[in-house]
């Protein structure tokens, strides 16, 4: 492909080589699942041109599932004020994740990862990078800052074809979750929110209770680990005195608008749910505990085995079933949204239990923002075909 640098914001100055190896990222942990598998799309499209504005926790790693992926191509990532050579180093190593598979280098402002040539700048206003002249035509805004349409346009008006939010709208931009409500999406919206970890790891099997016992009225509490937006020690915080704490020390309890989000994508339950959250020193994974009253009396037995038969069947990589006794560490880099824990929920009566569902709040959440990109990609071709 031949590009115009005119179309590009550019670093000052040349970066220094990251010189770099190839090498194989190790194993997994937890199960592996296939994502390609999991998208519920069976439309077939060649290499569809993608593009990152933001290369924080999530564009990281968003940055890695693409280029695992052979249906996707990644054409451009603006990262913000990091050179290239920081970017590449930030992309090889991980503290949770290890380091990413295949060769990481620098050739000015392209890294190539892989051999892949992918150009990066160091845009304020993200029109300027020139997604069109890319080829990047879906682009994942994972910067935090352009999360309602008009913000999220200047990414339109660079040339991208729609925009993924890696957040929760902070507008009226379509809300899909990925195994819950993907069919809403018929093409017509230009900017659409993958919502949050927290809501992709309870929406699934919120879903598949509300369907087979009708969820009368229920309270989720999510046990998160640690984010970048929380402080290392103590530190101050006017708005939220408790978030300005020491996350490494402390369990922090906290808002969440997880809950209401998950009404967004199953709107019979709007009402009925509410949550909270305590953030707790983790690193990475969280746990969701979900407390309903439910219409139709069962036993919990009867809960496990329709959540396990969703979970191998339809709802198959976005819904996992363990019943085996693990621990947070165990789920780390787990590719599924939200993974039930059979050994860790109870029953009070026929009708009033708690449930309890692990996910990877960072690359589990990072693969349903990817697989959102792959369906609306999807959906836009045949609507165009």
């Amino acid at each position: 492909m031949k590009l115009s640098l005119a179309a590009f914001c550019t670093t000052v100055g040349a970066a220094n080589a990251f010189t770099s190896s190839a090498f194989t990222g190790s194993a997994l942990n937890g199960a592996v699942v296939s994502r390609n598998a999991a998208v519920s799309s069976t439309m077939t499209m060649s290499a569809t041109g993608m593009g990152v504005n933001g290369f924080g926790r999530i564009g990281r790693l968003v940055t890695r599932i693409i280029m695992e992926d052979e249906k996707v191509k990644l054409n451009g990532i603006n990262a913000g004020s990091a050179p290239p050579d920081y970017m590449a180093y930030q992309y090889k190593y991980d503290s949770v994740h290890g380091k990413a598979k295949g060769s990481v280098e620098v050739d000015g402002d392209f890294l190539l990862l892989n051999g892949e040539k992918i150009l990066t700048s160091r845009c304020r206003d993200p029109k300027e990078v020139g997604w069109g002249a890319l080829e990047a035509d879906y682009v994942c805004e994972s910067t935090g800052v352009f999360l309602t349409k008009e913000k999220a346009q200047s990414i339109i008006d660079g040339g991208a074809k729609k925009v993924i939010y890696s957040a929760p709208a902070k507008d009226d931009s379509q809300t899909i979750v990925m195994g819950v409500n993907q069919g809403e999406y018929d093409g017509s919206e230009d900017f659409i929110s993958c919502a949050s970890c927290t809501t992709n790891g309870l929406a699934p099997m919120v879903k598949v209770i509300h369907d087979e016992f009708v969820i009368e009225e229920a309270l989720m509490t999510t046990v998160h680990a640690m984010t970048a937006t929380q402080a290392v020690v103590d530190s101050s915080s006017r708005k939220d005195w408790r978030g300005g704490r020491a996350a490494s020390g402390n369990i922090i309890p906290s808002s969440t608008g997880a809950a209401k989000a998950v009404t967004k994508v199953i709107p019979s339950l709007q009402g009925k749910l509410t949550g909270m959250a305590f953030r707790v020193p983790t690193i990475d994974v969280s746990v969701v505990d979900l407390t309903c009253r439910i219409e139709k009396s069962t036993t919990y037995e009867e809960i496990c085995r329709v959540i396990k038969s969703k979970s191998e069947g339809a709802m198959k990589g976005f819904l996992g079933y363990c019943d085996e006794p693990l621990v947070s560490t165990d789920f780390e880099s787990d590719a599924r949204s939200s993974i039930f824990d059979a050994g860790a929920g109870i029953m009070l009566n026929p009708n009033f239990v708690k449930l309890v569902a692990w996910y990877d709040n960072e690359w589990g959440y990072s693969c349903r923002v990817v697989d959102l990109m792959k369906h609306v990609a999807a959906v836009d071709a045949k609507v165009g075909a």
